[in-house]
């Protein structure tokens, strides 16, 4: 899972114009609406809550997070019927990519998923190509300023999550900081989210795809390829995820950060 989470600040650092924020508005108001699907009400629905959370802490606007509840519902019965479509294939170098999609026209989106992978070193693969390599995970993510990671706090945090069923607990250096991410089991996650918050950690967590095993991504210029085709894939609106296996080091992160 390394090198995940920077993704995020790739696409930040290259994407604060209107349209790039307009895109991240569209693909966390498709996941508030997929969640909705199991009951319009946060309070009891936690999965709703967690999409909720996230859309929040994006900045995206409460008219979208209302108007994608309305449609996941069904209260909006103006709304085009959404369907979701889970795509498999290979990046650069073999990378197995997992790429999910909710779309009012499926021919718009196959071509858009098509196209992506083929003008950026990848190829489409059949149905259970790569998806048998991915499970549904919670994964909760928590950075920590000027701590090393061999101190006792991360050795507590560790011990809190695995008492609470974590499943595994990745521990990476990056400058002066220590980034933690805790893998857990999907149905488990917005708890044990709450507990570590209470804790006073401050913890980001969501629902993934995470790969049971990872290909260690040698070269700078291995990681640029993957971005390449990651970033055309997101880009496409019908996009709401890609998952894939690469394992990139915080060293590599760092150098793209820096371009």
């Amino acid at each position: 899972m390394s090198g995940h989470s920077k993704w995020h600040s790739i696409r930040h650092k290259k994407g604060a114009n209107d349209a790039a924020r307009g895109k991240i508005f569209t693909k966390h108001a498709n996941l508030v609406t997929i969640a909705a699907r199991s009951g319009g009400d946060p309070d009891s629905n936690p999965a709703l809550r967690l999409a909720i959370e996230n859309a929040k802490k994006e900045n995206t606007p409460n008219k979208n997070i209302e108007r994608a509840i309305k449609k996941g519902t069904g209260e909006d019965k103006s709304a085009a019927a959404l369907v979701e479509a889970t795509f498999e294939g290979y990046g650069p170098d073999g990378i197995a990519m997992l790429v999910e999609t909710l779309s009012d026209n499926r021919n718009r989106t196959v071509t858009g998923v098509r196209v992506a992978f083929s003008k950026n070193g990848g190829n489409l693969g059949e149905n259970g190509s790569v998806a048998w390599m991915f499970h549904r995970k919670g994964v909760i993510e928590i950075v920590l300023e000027n701590t090393a990671p061999d101190s006792e706090k991360i050795e507590e945090l560790e011990m809190l999550a695995i008492e609470n069923d974590a499943e595994d607990v990745i521990i990476s250096t990056d400058e002066n900081n220590t980034e933690i991410e805790i893998i857990c089991d999907a149905k488990n996650v917005f708890a044990l989210q709450e507990l570590l918050n209470s804790s006073g950690y401050e913890a980001s967590a969501k629902v993934s795809m995470v790969a049971e095993n990872m290909i260690k991504v040698e070269t700078t210029e291995h990681a640029r390829k993957i971005f390449r085709l990651i970033e055309a894939l997101e880009d496409h609106d019908d996009i709401i995820a890609v998952h894939s296996n690469a394992d990139i080091s915080n060293e590599i992160m760092e150098e793209i950060l820096a371009e």
